[in-house]
């Protein structure tokens, strides 16, 4: 997959498992093992790049002594979301096209 496409889904999947509730990296991970294969070398440049981007802000909490940095998906976050499925509908038209089947004559 290319790495620009598959970089994308990936970000939005690491804010879409931060829907529901406040999570920190392992547990992210956790929550998409079922969907996608995210290591921590691959989470952490994510969570650096969409914080960035506004789309969720950090807090640390005390766990056994030692801090835990929080993610919080913001509006941007939720936003970039709606965006991507409003997209999704292009990539999939663009799949078809590559796959031949493209019925849409124009």
């Amino acid at each position: 997959m290319d790495i620009q496409l598959k970089r994308g889904i990936l970000e939005v999947c690491v804010l879409k498992a931060l829907e529901k509730q406040d999570s920190y990296g392992y547990q992210i991970i956790k929550d998409l093992s079922p969907f996608v294969l995210l290591s921590e070398s691959t989470l952490y440049p994510i969570l650096r790049r969409i914080e960035a981007a506004g789309c969720v802000t950090v807090y640390s909490v005390e766990h056994n002594g030692r801090l835990r940095k929080y993610y919080h998906l913001t509006p941007a976050g939720q936003a970039r979301i709606l965006g991507f499925l409003n997209d999704w509908n292009e990539v999939v038209k663009a799949y078809d096209f590559i796959r031949g089947n493209d019925d849409e004559k124009t």
